[in-house]
This record gives structure tokens, C-alpha cells and sequence, in this order.
């Protein structure tokens, strides 16, 4: 049997802007990326804290240090700049890979700085 588990997720990122005039993507800063372990052109799953909306879309990696959290083409139009957002990535795996599988989450800040250290739960 396969089950898909959750495997990384960046908590209560704060939206820095909404592109509607781009492609399509969320746009996010690459040491998030980097920490979270997700890919450029990795499918996500946004979840919005603020107004409820859920929706995937897929990863591009923005500037490091930036904090950037920018929702672009179609998906801009679920989120308002400040919108909190949980944006997860999963992974498919055999039941008894999942045993002992545990996901990397960071926790932001009002900055979208990680502000406790990476944790697998």
C-alpha cells in the first residue's frame, strides 16, 4: 500500500505580494526553500490562515533573504499581501517507509524568518 505523508511544511509564512500578471507559481525566498528541502517546480499545497482558501501550485525560488512570499498568475488572486499561509509539500511512499518517517517544518516569524529551528516531527 502507498500513502502519501507530509513531508515538509513552512508555518505561517506572511504573503510579501501577489503577481496576477505572471505565469503562474508562488515564488519563495531560497533559504526557506533550502530549509524546508523543497525543489524549484516542486508542487505545493498552499493552505491561507487568513481567508481559508486552498489551492497547489508549484515553487520557484526567490531571492535569498528576502522573505519573499509572492503568489503569482491565478493564485494571486486567493491571497491579500499579509495573508498568513501554510505551504506544505508531500511525499508518496510505501506504508512501511512511513513507519519512521518524519517531516521537516520551520516556523516563521512576522519577518518570514525562521524562528526556531527546523523540526521533524
Amino acid at each position: 500500500m502507498m500513502r502519501t505523508m507530509l513531508k515538509s511544511k513552512i508555518h505561517r509564512a506572511r504573503v510579501t505580494g501577489a503577481c496576477v500578471d505572471y505565469e503562474g507559481s508562488v515564488t519563495i525566498d531560497s533559504d526557506l526553500l533550502n530549509a524546508a528541502d523543497i525543489l524549484d517546480y516542486e508542487q505545493v499545497h498552499i493552505y491561507n490562515v487568513s481567508n481559508g482558501e486552498r489551492f497547489s501550485t508549484y515553487a520557484i525560488t526567490g531571492e535569498a533573504g528576502s522573505g519573499v512570499i509572492c503568489l503569482n498568475g491565478a493564485a494571486a488572486r486567493k491571497v491579500s499581501v499579509n495573508d498568513l499561509v501554510i505551504i506544505c509539500s508531500y511525499v508518496t511512499m510505501d506504508d512501511s517507509e512511513c513507519r519512521g518517517h518524519t517531516s521537516r517544518n520551520i516556523y516563521m516569524d512576522e519577518n518570514n524568518r525562521i524562528k526556531k529551528p527546523v523540526s521533524h516531527t
